[in-house]
């Protein structure tokens, strides 16, 4: 009963963050329709959009201290697939046959998922949390990640190197340590609310730390990633990498599949890949909306570097002209 209520609270909560992310794209176009265009963040619909998204981050932070790691991450599919509908109720956008395959598969996923999740009930106190971190397999582990990390960070440092494997793989290891730290945090506190007060101990201490750093770090790289390439790349990829690394960080530090059954671990998967080829059917091909802008970009013209846009001159036929503008660009 604890594991089916993480279940139904991380589903409900994807799929409210679907809706938020509706409301603020509605918002958005909303406000680029006015011949004067205001702040987002004057509109009341875009705040609405914002408090279903803080609504739904608190209840996959919650059902975390309900199911295991490899139940709920999987369970972010949710939200790709509860996007693909509402917008067509909020953007008014139509119906794809790839938005009906995709779902299909991601639904039939899930239901694997959930049938054949591990079922590993455990009361996370921070005796038991600080055994696991101590470990040989936590600290072979960690040492691997360090190791990856800081070859993938010095490519992205010192070579320029700012390929979409390279900043998503980055992402997916600082998410393996967000979600472990998330786990241990929201386990803690439940564990909290039935009597036996956890956050005065120093593990709570370190596990929230260890979340703050991870979440900062990761939600930069994922901006970088959305800022280079499209978004119908960089989400596919990155509920793929992102929950890969949760489940093998589930299983490596909190042995969630210590005692499951082999052909339960094989269906276990199976689900995992409907699902990964499902939100990859629903997100690629599909066309992304642009937001007018009021300028021309110049970034593309031979022999002239991008110091400024040309802003249209309302009061002639002509546009203005580029900064430091030499004979040949003339």
């Amino acid at each position: 009963q604890t594991q089916l209520l993480g279940v139904l609270l991380a589903a409900a909560s994807n799929f409210l963050i679907s809706v938020s992310l509706n409301i603020q794209k509605c918002a958005h176009l909303r406000l680029a329709c006015h011949t004067e265009p205001k702040p987002y963040y004057t509109s009341k619909l875009w705040w609405c959009g914002i408090t279903f998204l803080g609504l739904g981050e608190a209840g996959n932070f919650t059902a975390y201290g309900f199911a295991p790691i490899a139940l709920v991450a999987p369970l972010g599919c949710v939200s790709v697939i509860g996007s693909a509908f509402i917008s067509v109720l909020f953007l008014k956008k139509t119906m794809r046959a790839a938005d009906i395959l995709g779902g299909t598969l991601t639904i039939a996923g899930t239901y694997l998922l959930v049938i054949f999740a591990p079922n590993v009930p455990q009361e996370l106190t921070p005796r038991r949390i600080q055994n696991y971190l101590v470990s040989w397999p936590v600290l072979a582990y960690s040492i691997l990640e360090i190791i990856i990390f800081c070859i993938l960070l010095y490519f992205y440092k010192r070579k320029a190197v700012k390929h979409i494997v390279v900043l998503l793989m980055m992402v997916a290891l600082l998410a393996s340590l967000t979600v472990i730290a998330v786990k241990a945090v929201a386990s803690m506190i439940t564990f909290s609310v039935k009597g036996k007060m956890q956050p005065t101990s120093p593990v709570f201490c370190i596990m929230i730390v260890l979340m703050a750093a991870s979440c900062a770090y990761q939600v930069k790289f994922l901006n970088q990633a959305m800022h280079l390439y499209e978004a119908t790349a960089v989400v596919p990829m990155n509920f793929v990498f992102f929950t890969t690394s949760a489940i093998i960080s589930g299983v490596i530090f909190y042995r969630e599949f210590q005692s499951a059954a082999l052909l339960s671990v094989f269906t276990f998967l199976f689900g995992c890949l409907l699902s990964f080829l499902g939100v990859f059917v629903i997100v690629i091909n599909k066309k992304e909306e642009h937001l007018q802008i009021p300028f021309i970009d110049c970034g593309h013209i031979p022999g002239q570097k991008l110091t400024g846009k040309i802003q249209p001159d309302s009061h002639s036929s002509c546009y203005g002209t580029l900064d430091n503008e030499d004979n040949s660009v003339k």
